[in-house]
């Protein structure tokens, strides 16, 4: 092995919608081989599109042929990064590659422009809902909406909505790496083209299954894919 593929890999991990990065918070990568860096949401200027918030966040990117993993939403902003950076691999979760995987309801609020007259103030009452919860169950849900849903400004949500609905790609990067769950309950994997599935992953897997991209994301960052046994893994 060369003294360059011994070199650290620095990966950089962007959450999803209104989400902070401690979704993060249980991926642990080999600390000889890379180093993680958190992304964190921007408040979008007036009238900012997705490019121009792209190359914003490419500010924080501070190494050169870095990895880009992003999640949902945060999957297409990697995507837009990745169009004016050099990278080394492009990596989304639970997230989309071109306007064809979007679910039909995505297609249909942006066809009707519905989206615009959502209730982003909903997040304003995740605190309350925590409070009047009347079971375990919905307790534990309000906690974690609460806990890594911060991102609560009605400006970046509006921002975030319209860009997720009306998202489309001119061109899809080659080698990107797609990983999806099969119980997708945002992006039906029916939609979904030439991923990694991860059998029973719903939106939320980069959570609860941490061990599988912990298991798994060196080697898709070092050698671009997964054994082929290995795909569609537990």
């Amino acid at each position: 092995m060369s003294d360059s593929s011994q070199s650290i890999v620095h990966v950089y991990f962007m959450p999803g919608m209104a989400a902070n990065p401690t979704i993060f918070e249980f991926i642990k990568l080999p600390k000889d081989q890379f180093e993680i860096h958190w992304l964190r949401w921007l408040i979008p200027k007036e009238n900012e599109n997705i490019t121009q918030y792209s190359q914003r966040m490419n500010t924080f990117i501070k190494h050169d042929n870095v990895v880009l993993i992003g999640v949902s939403f945060g999957g297409v902003l990697v995507q837009e990064m990745s169009k004016f950076l050099s990278v080394k691999r492009v990596i989304i979760i639970s997230s989309v590659k071109c306007r064809a995987e979007l679910p039909r309801k995505m297609k249909f609020a942006s066809k009707t422009g519905i989206y615009k007259i959502l209730p982003v103030g909903l997040l304003d009452y995740i605190d309350y809902l925590e409070k009047i919860a009347i079971n375990d169950y919905l307790k534990k849900r309000a906690k974690l909406y609460r806990q890594y849903l911060s991102v609560r400004d009605k400006r970046y949500l509006t921002w975030a909505i319209q860009n997720m609905v009306n998202w489309d790609c001119e061109t899809q990067d080659p080698d990107l790496i797609h990983i999806h769950g099969d119980s997708d309950e945002i992006f039906p994997i029916k939609n979904i083209k030439n991923a990694i599935i991860v059998k029973g992953g719903t939106h939320v897997m980069i959570l609860n299954r941490f061990r599988w991209f912990n298991t798994h994301l060196p080697q898709l960052i070092l050698n671009g894919k997964l054994a082929e046994k290995e795909n569609n893994l537990e």
